[in-house]
């Protein structure tokens, strides 16, 4: 019996809708997006970038630009406008502390900041609590306290310390939802800051998801401010921070000084067990194996600098480093005089601001995980112009275009970050 070759070409039409579909639906899922994107999606092409297929591995077109996008540098700040000439007041105190690591501290600073300046009230610079039990430091021991207080001067007081006058003890302790609005300050806040006259703040967070939602309307300048134009690192751990992209850079001179940073982290895989979703190619997290394919069927070359999040060499990571033998960890790249204090210390606040920082900075940054970890980097990558964030998936052999893996934060312009930026 014959065979219609129109029947044929219908048919892997078919197969590769199906592929394009999984791989749309699997990155909205990997984002926890739970409700339809808001306004047309928008494509972001690489520069001259483009791929052809092999044997399953895509590589780049000869006279192509490759893989790496260029910063983007046309957005700027839209908040100074909208903000008030001077920041008012009041006798009452505003405390709080950065918990969970950075990703969670952005978050934790916009709330309190809001907070304080919908109640006219007096911030107080927060703690740094880690997830151990006696895990504490001062704010400036990690972050620029002198930064963030010129930052805040149009917009809220903030003090060092609260007076010896006040107590603790005696403060009310207010949870809020993380982005929160000046309506719910005013409704569910205001009456239990006028009744104590001090609060302490504790944010929570019922979604780890970024996106701009129309129900939000535009997004408080203040909380633009607060996420965005205040939290840096103090000089002493910038510089290491900044000593090991340059020493990334040293090892990708075949690339220009691009690499690529990996959010993967071995305690966290073990407890998201990486499982399917039931959608074409998709899984809520990736081991080193799948990232090291993924990167290799986008057409990354052997020689490409990976920096990986991972707090120390584990041996399943060992498969990443035979297809890509540049890649690192902390104790590999950071300067030999700085690993007592800031990889041998009891505390991982420090590694985890670090990661954060290289992350945010690097040429790709590629999520491992789902999570606000994500979320976050994606933020403060959008505010660097540093759009590069491929999501990760299962490539079939005949699919492999990196535009197809872009996070839809980027591709369609949802993230918070673009309400903060014009």
């Amino acid at each position: 019996m014959g065979v219609d070759l129109r029947q044929v070409v219908a048919g892997i039409l078919t197969i590769t809708m199906f592929v394009m579909l999984g791989q749309m639906l699997h990155r909205d899922y990997f984002d926890s997006l739970q409700e339809k994107a808001q306004g047309d999606a928008q494509d972001i092409e690489f520069e001259g970038s483009k791929v052809s297929v092999k044997d399953g591995l895509v590589g780049t077109v000869e006279g192509s630009k490759g893989l790496w996008m260029e910063d983007n540098t046309d957005l700027n700040p839209c908040w100074p406008t909208l903000l008030s000439d001077e920041a008012v007041s009041s006798k009452g105190y505003v405390t709080f502390s950065l918990t969970n690591g950075p990703e969670y501290h952005i978050s934790q600073i916009s709330d309190a900041v809001m907070v304080a300046k919908h109640l006219g009230a007096t911030l107080v610079l927060p703690d740094i609590r880690g997830s151990k039990p006696g895990d504490e430091r001062n704010f400036e021991d990690i972050y620029d306290e002198d930064k963030l207080i010129k930052s805040l001067e149009n917009v809220v007081k903030v003090v060092k310390q609260l007076p010896e006058e006040v107590s603790l003890r005696n403060m009310a302790i207010v949870k809020v939802p993380t982005r929160v609005t000046e309506d719910y300050i005013k409704e569910h806040i205001d009456p239990i800051f006028k009744s104590k006259g001090n609060i302490r703040v504790a944010s929570y967070f019922p979604s780890v998801n970024l996106r701009k939602s129309s129900q939000d309307g535009e997004t408080d300048p203040v909380a633009c401010l607060a996420m965005f134009g205040s939290l840096e690192l103090q000089p002493e751990v910038n510089a290491v921070a900044e000593s090991m992209v340059e020493r990334l850079r040293t090892h990708s001179r075949k690339s220009g000084g691009r690499f690529i940073a990996v959010d993967l982290r071995i305690d966290i895989l073990e407890k998201k067990n990486c499982h399917t979703t039931g959608v074409v190619g998709s899984k809520t997290c990736y081991n080193a194996q799948e990232i090291a394919l993924f990167l290799r069927k986008l057409g990354f070359a052997s020689d490409t600098t990976i920096y990986l999040t991972q707090p120390r060499w584990d041996s399943s990571l060992n498969i990443l480093k035979d297809i890509f033998p540049k890649t690192f960890t902390k104790e590999a790249i950071m300067p030999a005089s700085k690993r007592s204090k800031y990889l041998e210390s009891e505390s991982s606040e420090y590694e985890n601001v670090i990661d954060f920082y290289i992350s945010s900075r690097s040429d790709v940054f590629v999520p491992a995980i789902s999570g606000l970890f994500y979320a976050n980097t994606v933020g403060k990558r959008i505010a660097l112009g540093k759009p590069q964030v491929l999501v990760p998936a299962e490539i079939s052999e005949t699919s492999g275009r990196a535009t197809d893996f872009i996070s839809p934060y980027i591709s369609k312009k949802n993230h918070l970050a673009y309400s903060c930026f014009c």
